[in-house]
């Protein structure tokens, strides 16, 4: 009678033992789905956000690349119109300190102007004048022959009457300044005959470089 009670009593352990362990497992399943349904979630959010974010930086190279070229282009522009007004600036520069370069640098009115200097002082037949205006040496060309003066001393003691014939004076008081054109050696005072008076850029300024007769 004892042993079939503990036996009976060992079965219903045995059986309540089972009973836990059954409901332990139905416990555990569900909160493994919940992680697994979790983890899934997860994964298809990173997803989402891994394929918005390439859709952006598929965008970006485009824009990039157009700023790229505008951030070129400004700076060549910028550049550009640095030089240009650089250039303007240095010509304006050149032509107020009368740094010319060349008889080509000189513009019609510069020329026109210092020309009008030369038929003033010689229809004055004013020799300081005129030597203010010459560079030395000059070349005079006289009709016995030519021949370099040195010197402003040397000059003005060749007198006002050699240097200023009647030839001389009528071709310079002819002689168009508004119609003067540069050439290498210079620009030709006269009305067309061998009487003139040449001019040109010497060290920057125009100045007379010769007499003919």
């Amino acid at each position: 009678m004892k042993k079939m009670k503990v036996l009976a009593a060992v079965i219903a352990m045995g059986l309540l033992a089972a009973g836990c362990g059954q409901s332990a497992e139905q416990e555990t399943a569900p909160m493994e789905s919940i992680e697994e349904t979790a983890e899934q979630e997860t994964i298809e959010i990173e997803t989402e956000e891994t394929e918005e974010t390439t859709a952006q930086e598929e965008n970006l190279p485009e824009e990039t690349e157009e700023a790229s070229e505008a951030k070129e282009t400004q700076p060549a522009q910028t550049q550009q119109e640095t030089g240009a007004q650089t250039e303007a600036q240095s010509a304006e520069n050149e032509a107020a300190a009368g740094g010319y370069e060349d008889n080509f640098a000189v513009d019609s009115a510069a020329a026109a102007e210092f020309a009008g200097k030369i038929k003033t002082a010689v229809a004055e037949k004013n020799l300081e004048k005129l030597a203010d205006l010459t560079a030395f040496p000059v070349y005079v060309g006289f009709k016995d022959g030519g021949t370099p003066v040195e010197s402003r001393d040397e000059f003005l003691a060749l007198g006002a009457d050699k240097i200023f014939t009647q030839e001389l004076v009528d071709s310079v008081a002819a002689a168009d300044e508004n119609a003067l054109s540069p050439s290498m050696a210079g620009f030709v005072l006269s009305d067309g005959s061998k009487a003139n008076i040449i001019f040109a850029v010497n060290e920057g300024e125009l100045t007379i470089v010769g007499i003919n007769y």
